[in-house]
């Protein structure tokens, strides 16, 4: 560990990052049914959706809220009109009891509207009359396909001042994580940090929706050392399924170490709870 030190054991991080975990739901019509296998304290975070826009992302957020769960929806840059829209969302939300947001910049090619990117949307909000207590911004460990890593670090510098926290896109590798916030914190960003990790899924859905959302070297992560041999025999002694236990383990070490500030996991369940929901359980009473 080249920062701070261990502060808590590594079957205590494991409980933490388990217990404090949040749950990302898409707002497809599975979203009712799957939001049911939650515990009912859960805090879920709801996308939005390329296919059904930001509308649907509020409409989402309210139900979800008004059946007792802590929400956070994404409003997504890119999803958004204009100002007009933007205090429209937030009156929405205000009114719904949300207190976190997520902002993203969003993965349309064309902008609806005025919004190039998170940061121009953050700078938007911050002049109305609308705040939120936890505002998280997107954090990049394996890079971007289509951004530079200066890029990228340049941008979270000027996102950092109106967000609380840093939600990090899927990534499959601990050691990639670790390294990457060994990084952000040399370069002063000091924001605590929610590691996006897959929840529990058929490999080969997980590999398809990996390779659409841009993830690269952790892919190879799955496959781990022992080359396809090993890689194939993986998935027939797993029958075909991914769990995170490698990811949550090699987590688990960093967790109470002020200077690494991993304060939990945000789940990227794919509308897939159940199968996740009994693996965390599994490992909770383990």
């Amino acid at each position: 560990m080249a920062l701070g030190t261990r502060a808590v054991s590594d079957s205590q991080g494991v409980r933490t990052l388990l217990t404090s975990a949040r749950f990302e739901l898409m707002p497809f019509e599975s979203f009712d049914e799957e939001i049911t296998h939650l515990p009912d304290n859960a805090t879920i975070a709801i996308t939005t959706s390329p296919q059904l826009g930001i509308e649907k992302t509020v409409e989402k957020t309210e139900e979800a809220a008004e059946m007792g769960y802590d929400v956070v929806p994404h409003i997504a840059a890119r999803y958004v009109e204009d100002q007009e829209q933007l205090e429209a969302i937030a009156e929405r939300l205000e009114q719904a009891g949300i207190t976190d947001i997520f902002v993203p910049g969003g993965d349309r090619e064309e902008p609806a509207g005025e919004y190039e990117s998170a940061h121009g949307l953050l700078e938007a909000l911050a002049e109305t009359e609308y705040s939120f207590e936890e505002v998280g911004i997107t954090g990049y460990p394996e890079g971007h396909d289509f951004i530079d890593d200066e890029t990228l670090a340049e941008s979270m510098a000027q996102k950092e001042p109106y967000a609380t926290y840093i939600v990090t896109q899927l990534c499959y590798d601990p050691e990639t994580v670790v390294e990457w916030v060994e990084d952000i914190r040399a370069r002063g960003i000091e924001l605590p940090v929610e590691v996006g990790i897959p929840g529990v899924m058929n490999y080969q859905r997980l590999m398809q929706i990996s390779q659409k959302v841009g993830v690269g070297d952790s892919i190879k992560f799955l496959r781990k050392t022992t080359g396809i041999l090993g890689f194939v025999k993986q998935l027939v002694g797993s029958r075909g399924t991914y769990e995170p236990d490698e990811l949550i383990d090699g987590l688990a070490p960093y967790v109470g170490d002020d200077e690494y500030n991993i304060r939990g996991v945000h789940i990227y369940t794919f509308n897939q709870t159940p199968d996740t929901e009994k693996w965390r359980h599994n490992r909770l009473d383990s």
